[in-house]
């Protein structure tokens, strides 16, 4: 349901710089490489949002990042057009509905 909708969402921007930030207060910018339908996010050029808080984080440029410990991820301004939204959404729930 939900989830497959955030799913193709996500899929969407790919090659996009989007920042994910973790339960764990870690913020990382980077490019979206991938996205599976866990929400498992894959970045590549990852830049941490606060270095002076995460210095062991620094080295690291490409990064897997397990769907359950994110708590937010902000996306690129203006690359989310509300009515694709509405149709993605339309979409899920009509699936949603035809499976039951």
């Amino acid at each position: 349901g939900k989830r497959m909708l955030f799913y193709s969402v996500f899929k969407r921007l790919i090659g996009k710089e989007i920042v994910v930030e973790l339960k764990n207060d870690l913020a990382l910018r980077g490019t979206l490489h991938s996205v599976d339908q866990y929400l498992n996010f894959k970045l590549s050029d990852v830049q941490v949002v606060d270095q002076e808080r995460f210095p062991h984080m620094i080295s690291v440029k490409n990064c897997f990042i397990r769907g359950s410990v994110v708590r937010y991820v902000q996306l690129p301004e203006g690359e989310l057009d509300p009515e694709v939204l509405q149709d993605s959404t339309r979409t899920e729930v009509a699936k949603e509905q035809a499976s039951k």
